[in-house]
């Protein structure tokens, strides 16, 4: 039995492990899928979420349904990259798990390092958890008055401060950058960002840096403080240090250096994808974080792996950008569409048609969940090779590093 194994649930980590199940018989490959949650956390919702609105959270379970996949409820700590074997922390306690192919797709979370203060006096929307407790808080800031202040200009902070702004009207909502909100954006875009921004009155305050959080107060590089009652810090993200600690080859910001089929340069045996895996488009740069580009590289890693188990050569990975989606609030979006390098076009979408195009776009990722494909798909037998390889590897004296 060959053994795959796929850490992580997300965007990237869930299609994986069911399009690669599709393909391969069951009596030969098991595929196994680690992950921390129960349920599958749509990350691009969790702002609404922390407004009080009703987010349907639906079960792994739900989408693996007839999939043959096993599930384990845990937190990945360790890698053993000569042993093959990672060390799982679940509730039951700690736990080993050999594989002989590893997906290596955890993701990225909220960058909480960068200024002091930020974990004991900042919130971050990473989770269901903090989404709920968000919903208590606001809502008692809402009968009482205050400000909630937003760091970050990017997507995350754009589209919390809009969300509040439009669902809380005794909170002063002001959003805090280093760069101006949008930047990166058309024109055409540029401009409608910053009139719903203005018709929100959601206060910008750009061009400064953040030295330190204090428990009420942002005190900036000028040494100028900015008080508030409630501070959300979406700053920029990062992957976790485990594929480093682990010992796979990574670039300056912990992602995985990968081939062209998603496989880490180190180690042939594991493939890395999503927001952890430093993939290059092909007009050289690394993709951008995101569910966006992330979530492309699942079902291509698939189809690679299966491949190479059953003795064919797979395609390499091939990716452009489509579309940058950005949700104001209920009654507002922008939809800005991108040249293949994610460099914008002059085209874009607003209003109420860019909140269904971005609700579609959600909603169109759950599908490819439940119904990843391919459509006619031939389960194949492994290859001699691999066959060799794995009884190898199985029968072979565990090595300690």
């Amino acid at each position: 039995m060959h053994e795959v194994v796929v850490v992580g649930a997300g965007y990237a980590g869930l299609p994986a492990a069911k399009r690669l199940a599709r393909q391969v018989r069951k009596d030969e490959v098991r595929v196994t899928l680690v992950t921390a949650f129960p349920d599958f956390v749509e990350r691009p919702r969790l702002h609404q979420m922390a407004t009080g609105q009703e987010i349907v959270r639906v079960p792994l379970t739900r989408f693996l349904r007839g999939s043959a996949i096993d599930v384990v409820i845990g937190s990945v700590t360790g890698i053993d990259l000569d042993r093959r074997e990672l060390t799982i922390v679940a509730e039951d306690g700690v736990t080993s798990r050999r594989y002989d192919t590893l997906v290596y797709a955890l993701g990225s979370n909220i960058d909480t390092t960068t200024v002091p203060g930020i974990g004991e006096h900042a919130r971050n929307l990473t989770g269901f958890a903090a989404a709920e407790t968000a919903v208590t808080d606001l809502a008692a800031l809402q009968e009482s008055g205050g400000r909630v202040v937003v760091c970050g200009g990017g997507l995350t902070g754009i589209e919390i401060a809009s969300e509040i702004a439009e669902h809380y009207s005794n909170i002063e909502t002001l959003l805090v950058s280093h760069s101006q909100p949008g930047h990166w954006l058309s024109p055409k875009a540029r401009n409608y960002l910053d009139r719903t921004l203005s018709r929100l009155e959601v206060d910008v305050i750009a061009g400064v840096r953040i030295r330190e959080i204090t428990a009420n107060q942002l005190v900036l590089a000028n040494d100028a403080a900015i008080d508030f009652d409630m501070c959300f810090w979406a700053g920029g993200f990062r992957v976790p240090t485990l594929a480093r600690e682990a010992g796979l080859a990574v670039n300056s910001h912990d992602r995985a250096l990968v081939d062209t089929t998603l496989r880490s340069i180190s180690h042939p045996d594991v493939y890395v994808i999503g927001d952890a895996a430093a993939a290059a488009g092909s007009w050289g740069d690394e993709l951008a974080m995101g569910c966006r580009s992330g979530g492309f590289t699942g079902p291509q890693v698939a189809d690679i792996i299966a491949a190479r188990l059953t003795g064919r050569d797979p395609n390499p990975f091939r990716f452009r950008y489509f579309h940058e989606c950005i949700s104001l609030g209920r009654k507002h979006g922008l939809v800005q569409f991108l040249n293949a390098d994610e460099s914008p076009k002059n085209r874009i979408l607003t209003g109420h048609k860019a909140i269904t195009y971005k609700n579609a776009t959600l909603n169109g990722a759950k599908t490819l969940f439940k119904h990843p494909g391919p459509m006619f798909s031939r389960r194949r037998h492994l290859s001699e090779r691999t066959i060799a390889d794995t009884g190898q590897r199985q029968n072979a004296p565990a090595r300690r590093s």
